[in-house]
């Protein structure tokens, strides 16, 4: 195996034979989401770093590496600071660090495949103030030098029945092909992987925590598709599946595909800001008219259907008795003095979870955040060694499944222990936000943006805030990250509409100390009167014992006994003996 310099070393040879000064290397590969299949983690066969956002740029001389506030202390405890500088992703945009690097009339090359059009053309813009060209590289130099790089399974797409959809897939390409047509184009290319998957009512094994199968699709206004993918993975049931109009083809006639339609001057909606740079640089330069704009299957995907919420709202009763009963076991095990770490805790919430029926796989990696740990908001103990569980602290677990009816998402922090009368005051606060969030009453036209104070407030009376969004959307046994629906202080300007599945989830870190997140998902709903409103889909008690109950007012008191009352109903006949018991004690009426 070699090691990272020895890597280095190869990359700059081959950056020396196309007269590169500098070569770029994002996380993401050609699909551009959030998660990467073990075979395209280019950045970390690069660096040794496993987060899930950074980039690494390589020089002739030096290298450096960019993470944002996630990833501070796992970047040093991964990345050789004798082989990368460590620098900010935010506070030091690779490109402007890249700007000043660089003299005018050198070369950077990229592999525009991982990178999105917008992205592309913002890069290329800045460079040129510089007289710095950036070009395209024909095969990506990671996989030029990547010699143990794993082969992907070719593991069969599932067909999901409309019993799970609610619409048959024909149904579903011909409205969304309606949209291309409005927007006056003729195809449309789809590349976001859960989209794929929603047109065509399948789901894949290709991604980590994500039911997607590889692929790019080109949607017709007519509602015709052709699906570039692995065939090997596609079953000889799926014609009968989707209906007429999907044809399937290996993923290497991609650029054949949109040569032809440059020949035939095709007018292509495409979105800039989630498509790779080069499905797009290659069809402008075929000759086709590229049509900005957003994918057109986001919001249908993310406003579900009747069958899909009900579905949702089923997978979530299981997966609440999955929890709860975890949290009985620790609550029992504390008792008796056991402490594990935190990957045991981890695998015995999945061991919980895989018990229940429909179930596929987790959602994403278990966040298992003991003490101090917990400080780090997308914790992960697989990055470093477990931490145990310790007396008279605090342990955040956020968590969630996938199953063929829904996507689950939940976020508890539990006392272990004594804790103090600061962390009680903070769990409150956060909790009174999660309340305030979850009671939302609000017009037609809300956007997320303007929720996010509803969450906030509390804190932000005592000067205190958390640096992550208040809320994102969430998938019908798809991604747990879905857009373009979320809640946050910024970029959550897309309004809120009736079907949409969206996380609630404030929180509070003190750094070195204690984490603290209460998370549920909701649905939002209309109202008689018009309004809408949110409906709580998640079924777990909060830790009472975390309350201070001098600062909840009577209404919030008064939400809490009712969301516990429902957490029994549903909950209980779900699980039996000590865990019914400690399900009862848990959700006992809370007296100010």
């Amino acid at each position: 195996m070699l090691r990272i310099e020895e890597k280095l070393t190869l990359i700059r040879k081959d950056m020396a034979e196309r007269s590169l000064a500098a070569y770029f290397v994002p996380r993401a590969d050609e699909y551009l989401g959030e998660y990467v299949p073990v075979q395209n983690e280019r950045l970390e066969w690069v660096s040794g770093f496993t987060g899930s956002a950074g980039a690494v740029i390589i020089l002739k001389d030096s290298a450096a590496i960019f993470v944002d506030g996630r990833y501070t202390i796992q970047v040093r405890q991964q990345v050789s600071a004798e082989s990368f500088e460590y620098h900010h992703l935010i506070e030091n945009p690779p490109i402007e660090w890249l700007a000043e690097q660089l003299s005018a009339g050198e070369t950077v090359g990229i592999d525009s495949r991982t990178f999105t059009y917008s992205a592309f053309q913002s890069h290329q813009a800045r460079l040129t103030k510089n007289d710095i060209d950036m070009v395209e590289v024909d095969e990506n130099l990671i996989d030029l030098n990547w010699q143990d790089r794993p082969v992907p399974e070719h593991q069969l797409v599932m067909m999901l029945e409309e019993s799970y959809t609610g619409e048959h897939s024909q149904v579903k390409r011909e409205r969304i092909g309606q949209k291309i047509a409005q927007v006056n184009a003729d195809v449309a290319l789809i590349s976001q992987l859960d989209s794929i998957a929603w047109l065509l009512n399948i789901r894949g094994a290709d991604v980590p925590r994500l039911p997607v199968l590889l692929g790019f699709a080109i949607l017709e206004k007519n509602g015709d598709l052709c699906l570039f993918t692995d065939p090997r993975k596609i079953p000889n049931e799926l014609t009968n599946h989707v209906g007429s109009g999907v044809s399937i083809k290996d993923e290497s006639f991609l650029e054949e595909a949109l040569n032809q339609l440059g020949s035939e001057k095709t007018k292509v909606l495409a979105d800039p800001m989630t498509a790779n740079a080069w499905c797009q640089l290659r069809a402008a330069a075929s000759g086709c008219e590229l049509v900005p704009g957003v994918d057109p299957v986001l919001i249908p995907k993310a406003q579900k259907n009747s069958v899909e919420l009900g579905g949702i709202r089923n997978c979530h009763e299981r997966d609440g008795s999955a929890v709860s009963s975890y949290l009985a076991w620790i609550d029992k095990e504390v008792s008796e003095h056991r402490f594990y770490d935190e990957a045991q805790l981890s695998d015995k919430l999945e061991s919980f979870r895989r018990q229940l029926s429909d179930i596929h796989d987790l959602s994403f990696d278990t966040i298992s955040a003991a003490g101090a740990n917990a400080a780090l908001c997308h914790y992960n103990h697989m990055n470093g060694k477990p931490a145990m569980l310790e007396e008279n602290s605090l342990y955040l677990v956020d968590s969630g499944g996938q199953y063929s009816d829904g996507t689950t998402d939940i976020t508890r922090t539990v006392a272990i222990g004594s804790v103090s009368d600061e962390q009680r005051q903070m769990f409150t606060l956060v909790l009174k936000g999660h309340i305030a969030l979850a009671n939302a009453v609000f017009p037609k036209g809300t956007k997320g943006v303007q929720l996010d104070i509803l969450a906030r407030q509390f804190l932000w009376r005592e000067g205190l805030d958390y640096d992550h969004g208040t809320g994102h959307g969430v998938g019908a046994f798809l991604s747990v990250h879905e857009g373009p629906q979320r809640i946050g202080k910024a970029g959550a300007d897309q309004v809120i509409v009736p079907g949409m599945v969206i996380s609630n989830e404030p929180g509070y870190y003190k750094e070195g100390e204690y984490g603290i997140r209460c998370e549920n998902l909701v649905i939002t709903v209309e109202r008689d009167d018009g309004m809408l409103a949110f409906e709580t889909i998640t079924f777990v008690p909060f830790d009472a014992r975390l309350l201070e109950l001098s600062l909840m007012s009577e209404h919030e008191l008064v939400w809490l006994n009712r969301y516990h009352t429902e957490v029994r109903d549903k909950i209980s006949p779900l699980v039996e003996g000590d865990d019914r018991e400690w399900l009862i004690n848990a959700t006992q009426q809370i007296v100010a």
